[in-house]
């Protein structure tokens, strides 16, 4: 099957979520990377659990909520919150990013972000990094009310593109979200920036790779 849109998933994959910590590593110390991994799996945490009851709220207002149990924790200056927030909505891509998309680009793929954030974090992320002009579509959740690994969510776009899911492939750096794509029936691609062992039980990804070059040898 020919291969036809590549589509990204933006936190993790894309876009370092630990950036806006570490940018304020010298207020927050020596446990800012700890404290920003606690921030994603509590904002992550919050997803599965509103989706599973069926009490959505936006992914601007989770990570608002997921921020202050977070500082709470670490018992971080209340003073920083404002701070945080405002730079988690313009993290840094990782290094390789813009050039992959560019080369994607010349080939004549469809591409695309599928990701759980609101347009509005989305269009932001993407036009402070200057890579607006790489994407066809920002996907967002908000058009279904659910969360991703639900399969509403990767239906998006291959109702959007009328596509078959496996003239898709879908990159992510988290195995859930692999796990979710992959189970829908994507051609699942598994960023595994950190080297780590696959944990999800019962589905394998089609593909790893350690950063997003490597996508080039395989498209």
């Amino acid at each position: 099957m020919k291969i036809k849109s590549v589509v990204f998933d933006a936190y993790g994959t894309l876009f370092d979520v630990n950036s806006a910590a570490e940018k304020c590593k010298d207020k927050i110390g020596d446990r800012w990377e700890e404290f920003a991994n606690f921030w994603r799996t509590t904002q992550l945490e919050y997803t599965w659990l509103r989706s599973l009851m069926k009490r959505h709220r936006n992914f601007w207002e989770i990570t608002e909520d997921s921020l202050d149990k977070s500082m709470k924790i670490f018992n971080i200056d209340k003073s920083m919150r404002n701070e945080l927030l405002n730079l988690y909505k313009i993290l840094s891509p990782y290094p390789e990013v813009k050039q992959v998309l560019n080369n994607l680009k010349k080939r004549k793929f469809k591409l695309a972000i599928l990701s759980n954030g609101t347009p509005a974090l989305l269009r932001e992320l993407v036009t402070s990094n200057g890579l607006n002009n790489f994407f066809d579509d920002l996907f967002s959740i908000e058009e279904v009310k659910v969360y991703k690994p639900h399969s509403k969510v990767y239906e998006i776009p291959v109702k959007k593109y009328d596509l078959k899911a496996d003239e898709i492939f879908f990159l992510s750096a988290n195995t859930w979200d692999v796990s979710g794509g992959g189970n829908y029936g994507y051609n699942s691609i598994w960023v595994n920036r950190n080297k780590s062992v696959f944990d999800i039980l019962d589905y394998k990804p089609k593909n790893e790779i350690n950063n997003l070059s490597q996508l080039l040898d395989i498209v």
